[in-house]
């Protein structure tokens, strides 16, 4: 493992019976770059950050966090990461000034440092003017942004992130990565994991996980310039039978439901004509059809939708 990365994995894997949560996953992350883990539910993004704290042991392949190996150093590890989840634990009973000095304390802050501390981060985390209030009065907006500033009372150089935004309105999430910016800028290395695929915009790298496996590991730009053919955005009467009317269509690599319109992955654009013409005989025809540019949950689709094919072929060859 290098001394150069925050954080690196080397076939990281983690087994429950004979259920595999974590397969073989591999990246690693520069000092003070910001990772996002992305997928749905269940790909295996909160086991992967679990044996990264120290907190589960890998069945398989190795990881060090600041240099510090998973398997043999996982106290020193949660000495020096922040952590901090959906359900971070703060005190409803106590105010935000309270709560800081709390995490300070239990942190090891000095406490000759600890009052300066806490201000400093009252002040980051804009909870000047809320400091006093007691906890369970807060908003979740500013209760997250509490959270985080407990999560990172101790200055540490690595903070993990497990779907801290998650039941957070758009607006705050926003705000919340501003607050993910500064600390990046300061030096501090960042791997968060979510399911909101806009939130990928705000990483340096990203990896999308599904079924266990790291199925794609790059910048959000280059993601999104690396899918294949034209995306197409098409209106129709009855999108959900449409997706389902398009799959053996010739030129169509894959259709997916996008609110009330579909988002149509062609060979080429050419090939357009060829979805209105399906969708018209069908019974279903097209009001509005133009090319758009993709968004990460376009291309997460289609990563999904080729791993999904590869899986069947797979299938049938050892049948």
């Amino acid at each position: 493992m290098s001394d150069a990365y925050a954080l690196e994995t080397h076939d990281l894997t983690r087994k429950f019976g004979d259920f595999t949560a974590v397969d073989r996953v591999n990246f690693y992350i520069p000092r003070g770059e910001i990772f996002g883990l992305l997928g749905p539910n269940g790909a295996g993004k909160t086991t992967t950050i679990r044996m990264l704290c120290g907190i589960l042991e890998p069945s398989e392949g190795e990881a060090a966090v600041l240099g510090f190996d998973v398997r043999r150093q996982p106290e020193a590890i949660k000495k020096h990461i922040g952590y901090m989840s959906q359900r971070f634990a703060l005190y409803n009973d106590l105010t935000p000034r309270e709560n800081l000095n709390f995490y300070a304390a239990v942190y090891g802050v000095e406490n000759g440092l600890r009052r300066a501390r806490v201000q400093e981060l009252l002040e980051m985390a804009g909870l000047k003017g809320h400091e006093n209030q007691l906890t369970r009065n807060l908003s979740g907006a500013w209760r997250q942004r509490l959270a985080l500033a407990c999560a990172i009372a101790h200055n540490p150089p690595m903070l993990f992130l497990d779907e801290a935004t998650s039941g957070v309105d758009p607006v705050s999430r926003r705000e919340f990565w501003d607050l993910i910016y500064e600390l990046a800028g300061r030096g501090v290395s960042i791997l968060a994991t979510t399911h909101y695929m806009d939130e990928a915009d705000y990483c340096n790298t990203i990896g999308l996980m599904y079924q266990g496996k790291l199925v794609s590991v790059s910048s959000p730009d280059t993601a999104k310039e690396g899918l294949r053919g034209t995306l197409l955005e098409v209106t129709c009467a009855q999108p959900g039978e449409a997706e389902e009317q398009l799959r053996m269509v010739p030129g169509v690599l894959n259709a997916a439901v996008h609110g009330v319109r579909l988002h149509i992955t062609v060979e080429h654009e050419t090939y357009a004509g060829r979805v209105r013409d399906a969708l018209l005989q069908a019974g279903n025809p097209v009001s509005e059809m133009q090319v758009i540019l993709p968004s990460l949950e376009d291309v997460f689709i289609a990563i999904v939708d080729e791993q999904n094919k590869q899986t069947e072929a797979n299938a049938e060859a050892s049948a």
